[in-house]
């Protein structure tokens, strides 16, 4: 399964006996960032505002955290009953124009081709699709649970196939899509876009930014917030749920509970928000 920047979660449980191990670390060489202690995987390393941090994941949650410095920072731990913790390493790499962005990997043995800012490719994308979303794993049930913290101003874009996302220090702008888990997304700046299928999307952002956004799930709720004085062009879609905004809003066509096409203040910037089970909710931050 592919997982991408612009498009993109049942977790499992964990019992007594969780080990942890260490990673094995790749990296690009930079003067004083460093690599993994003896037991959680841990990487800093300096990155500039306005510059990108993304974070992959295929079986586990992901966390941004706000760094207490200006340092970036990573922090992985594997989580296991019957798999093998070899199966997974964590690399992290220097990426974009003058290698400013950084890039953090969870990469599977076996089943990983490549990872790059885009998402992930794989060998065998139905053969991968029926492996890390069936429900029972009796052979293998490694998980990660990556937690990045990022300085001011950096940018970040973080996804998972199984794992929840939870974005709590961002204060620029975030990209995060999952597809079997819930996103909780909270920026002091943005924009903020997100998409998952099984779970519930709650996002608050301090800035909307000029282009489009969208928000979309299959089975969960969706509730954005945004500050006042919002312009905008609204569609809000459901099957199963109801729809309602803060905002005072001029209907285009015909008035529908599920269903919304809508002008906030004298419109423009395209926000969209579906699901099929599930209500929508449009507030005012």
């Amino acid at each position: 399964m592919s997982v991408t920047r612009r498009r993109s979660r049942r977790t499992w449980g964990l019992g007594p006996g969780i080990a942890v191990l260490a990673f094995t670390l790749t990296a690009s060489a930079g003067a004083q960032e460093r690599g993994s202690s003896d037991r959680d995987f841990k990487w800093d390393g300096a990155v500039s505002s306005g510059r990108w941090v993304y974070a992959r994941n295929l079986n586990g949650s992901v966390k941004v955290e706000r760094a207490s410095g200006g340092r970036l920072e990573v922090v992985a731990v594997k989580r296991w009953r019957r798999g093998n913790p070899e199966d997974v390493r964590v690399e992290v790499t220097r990426v974009g124009s003058g290698e400013g962005d950084v890039l953090v990997c969870a990469i599977w043995r076996d089943v990983t081709e490549e990872c790059d800012e885009q998402g992930y490719r794989t060998r065998d994308r139905r053969r991968d699709r029926d492996r890390w979303s069936r429900d029972d794993r009796n052979d293998d049930d490694v998980s990660l649970e990556i937690t990045v913290r990022v300085p001011d101003g950096v940018k970040v874009d973080v996804s998972s196939i199984n794992g929840g996302l939870d974005i709590a220090g961002a204060t620029a702008e975030v990209e995060a899509h999952t597809v079997n888990g819930g996103i909780e997304a909270r920026s002091s700046g943005g924009p903020v876009n997100a998409s998952t299928v099984n779970g519930e999307i709650d996002v608050r952002m301090g800035a909307i930014g000029t282009g489009n956004l969208d928000f979309s799930t299959t089975n969960g709720s969706i509730s954005v917030t945004v500050p006042d004085g919002l312009n905008a062009d609204i569609t809000m879609r459901t099957v199963n749920g109801s729809v309602g905004s803060d905002f005072p809003m001029t209907v285009n066509g015909r008035i529908s509970p599920r269903r919304i096409a809508a002008t906030i203040g004298r419109g423009g910037m395209k926000i969209d928000l579906s699901t099929v089970n599930g209500s929508i909710d449009l507030r005012r931050g």
